[in-house]
């Protein structure tokens, strides 16, 4: 008998498809499928999983931004409005602030503690406040009513406002996980950078003039000692990381390979003599043009016999020709080594914290540009998750200079 009185009908077999059969009053149920696994209606082919994962991608790295940015808006809010709200009204000082224009998004924000409270939620005392439950939107309103208060150490208003507006959309996407363009999380991640850079909370590790801190790379970094970029090949590395920008402003460069292509292709000798004449200490080791290990890797990349050895020739007569048009030559050093090539790595600023490095191993039938490209910056570890491996060096730099080094010992000058 169901709930509604009505007589359901027997599952034997015997009342099966017989309307006859069936009582006056019953209910006809449907029997279930079948079915021992889940229909190819309800799966998701290769393509539906790569989506989803992309999806995933681009919403983490959104997360981590627009974490950092309410984290820190937060921290300024409460540092220039507490002093004046606190001494007279306590506890209760953000809703002092939030005043009768904020009043209904502020008890909200109460009430939501309150319920955090009972369930148990707050893991950290230092949550315990309505502050920790104002969105981005509610902070921005509290900087915006007391302008004034603020104006003293945040230069541009227009800036920050503009800054939050690009990140409205972001906040939105992610916090319902809806898809977010590439050119969207681009924008969302240059706003952060610049609003924490207004907000006074840049980068401080030394090469971010030179190569800008992450903030993925800021969180885990040290999980890939101090490798903070990988490019399938050279092309993908100028496209995001322009000569210009690897070698400008430059004070040391070293660097080793076969041809060193990435220098004398992409920067300019002009160039190359005002970063000299800078004062910039340049010293640049190719391979010997008419050493065997040449004709070994012109066999190996099936090249013709004598191209890779002239192409090197030219661009040593091409750093030659640099060299010759600088007041202290002493300054500009080439030297060639005959030993069989391992890599190619440019070291940029190599002796100090803001040390930047370009590496690629040779393989045996790619050539430079097909190579994969690895960008590492000097200094163990942008953040170091265990503090007893503090002052370790144990990143990749060290251990490429340390070969430039030796193999600039071993090679000769070229006169």
């Amino acid at each position: 008998m169901g709930s509604g009185g009505l007589e359901l009908p027997p599952g034997d077999e015997g009342h099966e498809g017989n309307s006859a059969d069936v009582p006056p009053g019953t209910v006809s149920l449907a029997r279930p499928m079948e079915t021992t696994s889940i229909g190819p209606e309800l799966d998701w082919d290769a393509d539906a999983w790569r989506e989803v994962r992309t999806r995933a991608q681009r919403a983490g790295r959104a997360y981590i931004w627009l974490n950092l940015v309410e984290q820190r808006l937060r921290a300024v809010v409460a540092a220039v409005l507490r002093p004046i709200y606190e001494p007279v009204h306590g506890d209760e000082w953000v809703i002092a602030a939030a005043g009768p224009a904020g009043q209904e998004w502020v008890q909200r924000a109460v009430a939501v503690r309150e319920v955090s409270r009972r369930k148990g939620y707050l893991l950290d005392p230092a949550d315990d406040n309505v502050l920790s439950f104002l969105t981005l939107p509610q902070l921005r309103e509290l900087m915006v009513q007391h302008w004034p208060c603020f104006e003293p150490y945040v230069d541009d208003r227009r800036d920050v406002e503009l800054a939050l507006d690009e990140l409205e959309v972001t906040r939105n996407v992610v916090s319902r996980n809806r898809a977010l363009s590439e050119a969207v999380l681009n924008q969302a991640e240059r706003a952060s950078a610049r609003l924490l850079d207004a907000l006074g909370a840049g980068g401080d590790v030394p090469s971010a003039r030179r190569l800008p801190v992450d903030a993925v790379e800021d969180l885990v970094g040290d999980r890939y000692a101090d490798v903070v970029a990988v490019h399938p090949d050279r092309v993908r590395l100028l496209r995001q990381f322009p000569a210009e920008d690897i070698f400008g402003g430059a004070r040391r460069l070293d660097a080793v390979g076969i041809g060193l292509d990435l220098l004398v292709q992409n920067f300019s000798g002009r160039r190359l003599v005002r970063l000299a004449e800078a004062g910039c200490r340049v010293r640049l080791l190719f391979l010997n043009p008419a050493s065997s290990a040449v004709k070994r890797r012109e066999r190996e990349l099936g090249m013709k016999r004598g191209e890779l050895s002239r192409a090197v020739e030219m661009n040593i007569l091409h750093m030659r020709r640099v060299r010759s048009r600088l007041r202290d030559p002493g300054a500009f050093q080439i030297q060639v080594y005959d030993e069989t090539p391992r890599f190619s790595a440019y070291l940029v600023d190599g002796d100090g914290a803001d040390g930047v490095a370009v590496v690629q191993s040779y393989l045996r039938r790619s050539r430079g540009m097909e190579a994969p490209v690895l960008v590492l910056r000097n200094g163990s570890r942008v953040v170091k998750s265990d503090e007893k491996n503090e002052g370790v060096d144990s990143g990749l730099f060290p251990t490429y200079r340390e070969e430039f080094e030796t193999a600039w010992v071993d090679s000769r000058p070229v006169s």
